[in-house]
């Protein structure tokens, strides 16, 4: 038998991803060699093949469960994946995993009812949730840890562009999108671009700061966003649906409405209400967040006349 390379191999819904992150970097920290596709599969490699040739380096199978529903991936080729774990001479363990708000395993993932599970009931940050997941990696009991998982945030994702006109430090906002924390990285994000326009003071965005926003640090937030949501939020995607509606620098209130409920900010013929009726995970619409850089005392001329203009000028 060929000796295992990796400690664990993760399989999850893309969607998840945020959520497997934070488990990847908490197993990483206690010393495991984890396989996760996107640190492992390069660009214009066969996913399934590397995915066959993973097989064999992996000595524990962890199956992902989470709250965005079962996609295409899991309803299809989950069991075949399953079948090969449990074929494989290297996988001796096979364990499902919960993610938080997910309270069972589906019926379309019944055959994994056989092996005892792991719930992050609690939160992806639950301590205790982790201890059970490394010890049926590892067959060993850990020593036991008293801070949560995600406290303090780790990176994750070190090869982000993080580039600054004006010395803002990206990393927290980095951080917080790579764990899946969207309301502290909207909140995150408007605290950098208040600092990036030298607006801290004020504690909002008028329309001369968003005329001129630094086009670096605009790109920066931007990509930061769509790549740790998988392309469903961010500026550029924003700024995709306002144009998809008709928006134009001399759009009507028309324009505005039809925006706002293709992004979720208007609902039943209301505007939400924020941060309360915003929806801080990615069930949300296209292009929900980021929000809280809009409110201010300028919201509808900064959207309508500065924000997607800045986002054109700048190429973002």
């Amino acid at each position: 038998m060929n000796q295992p390379q990796f400690d664990v191999f993760l399989a999850h819904n893309s969607l998840d991803k945020p959520q497997v992150r934070v488990v990847a970097a908490a197993l990483k920290l206690r010393g495991l060699e984890v396989w996760i596709d996107e640190e492992q599969i390069s660009p214009g490699q066969i996913f399934q093949v590397e995915i066959q040739k993973a097989i064999q380096k992996v000595k524990t199978a962890v199956i992902f469960i989470g709250k965005q529903g079962l996609g295409r991936w899991q309803t299809i080729e989950l069991p075949t994946l399953y079948s090969q774990f449990m074929q494989a001479e290297n996988v001796t363990t096979v364990i499902p995993v919960l993610l938080p708000d997910v309270k069972e395993i589906p019926k379309d993932l019944l055959f994994l009812t056989q092996h005892h599970w792991v719930s992050f009931a609690n939160g992806i940050d639950d301590v205790e949730a982790l201890y059970q997941l490394e010890w049926g990696i590892t067959g060993r009991k850990p020593e036991r840890k008293t801070q949560p998982i995600s406290q303090p945030i780790q990176p994750v994702i070190p090869s982000d562009d993080l580039s600054s006109e004006k010395g803002v430090d990206y990393r927290r906002l980095r951080d917080l999108l790579a764990a899946g924390k969207w309301k502290e990285a909207d909140e995150e994000t408007l605290v950098v671009m208040l600092k990036a326009s030298g607006r801290e003071k004020e504690g909002w965005l008028n329309v001369e700061s968003i005329n001129n926003f630094p086009c670096t640090d605009l790109r920066t937030i931007d990509q930061l966003w769509v790549k740790h949501s998988n392309g469903r939020f961010g500026f550029s995607v924003q700024k995709r649906i306002w144009e998809s509606v008709g928006g134009t620098p001399d759009a009507d209130y028309e324009i505005y409405r039809k925006f706002g409920e293709a992004v979720g900010w208007r609902v039943n013929e209301e505007w939400i209400n924020y941060p309360r009726e915003v929806i801080f995970n990615t069930s949300a619409a296209k292009g929900h967040l980021p929000l809280k850089n809009c409110f201010g005392n300028d919201f509808w001329d900064v959207l309508r006349d500065n924000l997607f203009s800045r986002v054109e000028t700048c190429e973002v």
